[in-house]
């Protein structure tokens, strides 16, 4: 009978594997393993320093909610226990995450179940990928800056993908290809982070509603572009402009 050959390595390891060794060393790039209770039992350097920590025995045992400033950290551990329960994946879901001091920063997120050998989820393991920003060296990607500003400046009206490539002068294939190459997202993932940067922006430097914000950054209606913001940024809208206007 043929043997696996990574259980048989495995086996033979002194520890188990983690990977928590290798994720210290990746930058970019927050890893963490968490129990069925939704507490940290293993997380790399990268998340410690996130959460303005000095050693990883002060994330473990605790959750994202007594990590994360309210709303936000219930909002997290919101989704891990729906994970737990559902057994579902989340996979490259696009997230703005707040940082200790107010910074922020776009990363797409993926958290997988883990079970026990009955199949009962017992915990999750995930990451976060740092975006990358267009790398400034980069030639011959005007057509690419062309595109971009073409759907920043007429998110109210929806923009398409293919009217970006058009205005690139570019079929959709190759708009997509180099829109990961400079970004790391798809056309999608890109015209969604333009509009929720867009929204961020106004709730923090103006006094226009809401609704008036949804429907400049091309929501049709106030309660899809809150649905949407909460569940990239992990706050309502209104939540949002209460923690992070300037002097609020």
């Amino acid at each position: 009978m043929r043997t696996d050959p990574a259980a048989e390595l495995f086996a033979r390891l002194a520890e188990p594997f983690t990977g928590e060794a290798l994720f210290d060393r990746l930058d970019g790039v927050v890893y963490f393993v968490k129990n069925e209770r939704a507490e940290y039992v293993l997380v790399n350097r990268t998340l410690v320093e996130r959460c303005g920590a000095s050693d990883k025995s002060e994330l473990i045992g605790r959750t994202a909610e007594d990590l994360f400033p309210a709303p936000l950290g219930r909002t997290y551990r919101e989704q891990d226990e729906a994970l737990i329960r559902s057994g579902e994946a989340i996979s490259g879901q696009l997230e703005l995450h707040l940082y200790p001091g107010g910074r922020t920063g776009w990363c797409l997120t993926n958290k997988l179940p883990l079970r026990d050998r009955g199949g009962q989820v017992v915990g999750l393991v995930g990451s976060s990928q740092d975006l990358r920003p267009p790398a400034e060296a980069e030639d011959g990607y005007d057509d690419v800056a062309r595109a971009v500003q073409f759907a920043r400046d007429r998110l109210e009206e929806r923009p398409s993908v293919e009217a970006m490539a058009e205005v690139a002068g570019l079929s959709a294939y190759q708009l997509d290809r180099r829109i990961r190459r400079l970004f790391g997202l798809t056309p999608g993932q890109l015209l969604l982070k333009l509009r929720i940067d867009a929204a961020a922006e106004q709730l923090r430097h103006t006094d226009r509603p809401a609704a008036q914000v949804a429907l400049s950054c091309g929501y049709s209606d106030q309660s899809a572009f809150s649905r949407q913001f909460r569940r990239t940024i992990g706050l309502t809208p209104l939540e949002y402009r209460e923690a992070y206007r300037p002097g609020g």
